[in-house]
């Protein structure tokens, strides 16, 4: 019954992994998606519809684009926690 018990375990480990990657594989993780947020980024203005609908097709991307040093410096920024948060996306925890 154990070795039941342990496969499993096992298969609801992967399946679990399995529907995260499959969120981010789904999603064309492409920084340019987020082009319509610029505006809200820099300037600290309301996001748009079109930046809010990118955010959210977006948000399984965001910690890859958190973690490059070329696009950090533009996502994890107050002013884009703050667009996020209007848009009612949960910025991520990385």
């Amino acid at each position: 019954m154990k070795l039941v018990e342990l496969v499993l375990c096992i298969v609801l480990v992967v399946v679990g992994f399995n529907g995260r990657w499959s969120a981010e594989a789904a999603t064309n993780c492409n920084p340019i998606q987020l082009s319509p947020c610029a505006t809200a980024i820099l300037s600290s203005t309301a996001p748009s519809e079109a930046c809010c609908g990118k955010i959210k097709e977006q948000r399984p991307c965001l910690c890859n684009y958190i973690k490059n040093p070329r696009l950090q410096k533009f996502i994890n920024t107050p002013n884009a926690r703050k667009v996020a948060a209007t848009c009612g996306t949960p910025f991520p925890t990385c």
